[in-house]
């Protein structure tokens, strides 16, 4: 009996395959960029950022941002000069999809999963790994970080750099995986992590020692009882700060040709503070919002009745998959709350409702008071996508006052802290961020000094290949682990 084929998708029809977004199927290598000024002779290591890339055309369905293959774009660093290079994450779906040169996994809400006789016993009936969302280092590995499940493991080496080494479940205490946004404690140099899922327990929180082994968990978090897509945490140096917005998974919708994600705003929304010393966690709760990034968190006070500080960027509403008919338009911005572990209660206080996302800070402030937080953020453009921005911004929280760069035909992605060698303070350094052009579909890459940020960058590296717009990186010096 012939296999039926999978249902079409237009790609044509889809806005995130397109432009910008449009996926690259070549790997490069450009041992040396073309400058424009004067990449800072301190800045030495590699800014490293993933996103989604399908290797072949999509099949059945493809939701922003959480399916396409993971690539990975790489920007080595040193004296002055910068080369370039690009790898997919190599994970065994995608190899078993290049050994017959078409997608036999369709998007996560098409339920399209190929048989034995395609891509034998160990592939079939399976889901696509999908290692698209973050890369890290801790403990001597780089990893490519999916939604929520194991990560990758990458050699991020210059001589044999961004090949894939193969799945993390870090020595089999973490089988099913972690999520995209874990946080590394500058101080203690644990990385915390958690996952969620479809069965039981729906939320699991994990820490991994500096030298990359599991210290603490997977452990079940208490009054988490339906499975909820939670994309981001925070960290302070007392708690582990996660956001349960109400959107529910719904696989009987699924099913039945319905939306993967159910939004339910009368269920409003929580806060979890989890005790990093393994004590009981504590709630707070408020109306629904959503949140996919966090900018940070810290304890406000030395002790554990002292509330914690978050900062955030809010939307209304679930901004992933289609609005349901006569839903207002999300409504972003940047947030604080302050939340009170004794009392159980939140307070919001928005710092500016400007359409911002992809937030950074220093990562040497995480789960300390930081001063600077940068953003992507739009100029009022019509005809930007949800997920592109065509401007920077940056807040300082002692001051109050704000900069912004505009840059004009070019779409910029998540501005990544590199700090200067030797210094501590958050002024002195550099943001990093890939940008496209989006009439001729040139890319840069960008060096903006933190001392003047809305002055523009003091460098850009020309790409002779696109790079489109994808989701998070980081800056990993050289000679650090």
């Amino acid at each position: 009996m012939t296999k039926p084929a999978p249902p079409r998708l237009d790609p044509t029809r889809v806005p995130h395959l397109l432009g910008t977004f449009a996926p690259v199927t070549e790997e490069v290598d450009i041992a040396e960029l073309e400058v424009t000024g004067e990449i800072p002779a301190s800045l030495d290591g590699l800014y490293l950022r993933n996103g989604p890339n399908p290797r072949f055309t999509p099949i059945g369905s493809y939701l922003y941002p959480i399916d396409g293959d993971g690539m990975l774009h790489g920007v080595w660093l040193s004296e002055g000069r910068a080369r370039y290079r690009n790898r997919f994450v190599r994970t065994p779906a995608l190899e078993a999809e290049e050994r017959v040169g078409r997608a036999l996994w369709g998007g996560v809400e098409s339920l399209i999963m190929p048989d034995e006789d395609e891509v034998g016993p160990e592939l079939a009936g399976t889901f696509k790994d999908l290692p698209d969302i973050n890369v890290v280092r801790h403990g001597g590995r780089a990893l490519a970080l999916a939604e929520s499940a194991c990560p990758f493991r990458i050699d991020i080496r210059v001589d044999a750099g961004l090949e894939t080494l193969g799945r993390e479940d870090f020595g089999g205490a973490l089988p099913a995986g972690i999520t995209a946004h874990p946080k590394i404690d500058p101080v203690s140099g644990e990385m915390i992590v958690f996952c969620y899922a479809l069965e039981p327990p729906y939320l699991t929180w994990s820490v991994i020692g500096r030298d990359g082994a599991v210290t603490g968990g997977p452990t079940p978090v208490e009054g988490v009882d339906e499975p909820m897509m939670i994309h981001d945490m925070a960290l302070t140096a007392r708690y582990a700060v996660i956001v349960l917005a109400p959107a529910f998974f719904d696989l009987d919708a699924l099913v039945t040709g319905g939306p993967l994600l159910a939004w339910r705003p009368e269920r409003g929304t929580r806060v979890v503070l989890i005790p990093r010393d393994g004590g009981r966690p504590r709630w707070a709760a408020d109306e629904a919002f959503w949140l996919w990034h966090t900018v940070n968190a810290y304890d406000e006070g030395p002790d554990e009745h002292s509330p914690v500080v978050l900062d955030y960027v809010q939307w209304s509403r679930l901004t992933v998959g289609a609005a349901e008919d006569g839903a207002d338009p999300a409504r972003g911005g940047l947030v604080r709350a302050r939340i009170d572990p004794v009392a159980g209660s939140m307070t919001r206080t928005v710092l500016d409702d400007a359409r911002v996302e992809f937030p950074r800070v220093d990562d040497r402030r995480i789960g300390r008071r930081h001063r600077h937080t940068a953003l992507a953020t739009g100029t009022g453009r019509s005809d930007l996508l949800p997920g592109e921005y065509d401007a920077v911004r940056w807040y300082d929280t002692e001051t109050g006052a704000t900069a912004v760069w505009q840059a004009g035909n070019l779409s910029v992605g998540e501005p990544v802290f590199a700090p200067e060698p030797g210094s501590d303070a958050e002024e002195r350094g550099y943001w990093l961020a890939f940008a496209t052009d989006r009439t001729d579909g040139t890319s840069w890459f960008l060096v903006i000094p933190a001392e003047d940020p809305g002055a523009g960058p003091v460098a850009r590296a020309r790409i002779p290949v696109r790079v489109p717009l994808g989701l998070h990186g980081c800056w990993l010096p050289t000679g650090e682990e």
